[in-house]
């Protein structure tokens, strides 16, 4: 009796071990909605292009003549004007630390995270980065930062404790209808 528990006990664990991993969709397909420059959703599934990094959101560049212009919100107008809506076949990679699914994804008959390189609007693949920043495509016509680089200056900068007034003064004053007056230094919770 031990030894046919002992082989049934067995069997169960050759048939737990050797059973597929419970449904991990490797292939996802449907219509386009871009989230930002590297990051798409098919549905509900949010994707992170896999091997591409875009420029955030918020990440300002500088033009050759010194304008100050959001690279960010233009790569994500312009993915958008060219994905959204479009139809695509991803082939799962990878989960990030966010859980997003990392993958690649083919979109208008070509890898999107390589003609988003080529394009200029994404870092990455280093032979179609290096064409785009020498023919000054995208954000290669601006002075900016690595996104990893500016995410990374984003969390260790110190956030600004209070605006100049008038003179560069920082300090700041109140009086109430009593005609009492507070002023408020620097860094003071208030």
């Amino acid at each position: 009796m031990k030894a046919i528990l002992h082989s049934c006990f067995a069997a169960a664990l050759v048939a737990v071990f050797t059973q597929p991993a419970a449904a991990v969709e490797p292939r996802l397909t449907g219509e386009i909605r871009v989230i930002d420059g590297d990051t798409i959703a098919l549905g509900e599934t949010r994707i992170r292009l896999f091997g591409i990094d875009a420029v955030e959101g918020d990440q300002p560049c500088r033009a050759s003549d010194g304008r100050v212009l959001n690279c960010g919100a233009w790569v994500t107008a312009q993915v958008r004007a060219t994905y959204d809506g479009q139809r695509a076949d991803c082939q799962r990679v990878d989960t990030d630390r966010y859980g997003r699914i990392v993958a690649r994804c083919a979109a208008l008959g070509q890898d999107m995270g390589q003609a988003l390189v080529a394009a200029g609007y994404s870092r990455a693949y280093v032979a179609t980065e290096a064409a785009a920043k020498r023919a000054g495509r995208g954000v290669h016509a601006y002075e900016t930062q690595r996104p990893d680089a500016y995410r990374k200056a984003s969390k260790a900068a110190p956030k600004p404790v209070a605006s100049s007034g008038p003179g560069g003064c920082v300090i700041k004053g109140n009086v109430s209808s009593k005609g009492t007056r507070i002023f408020h230094m620097p860094g003071q919770h208030d």
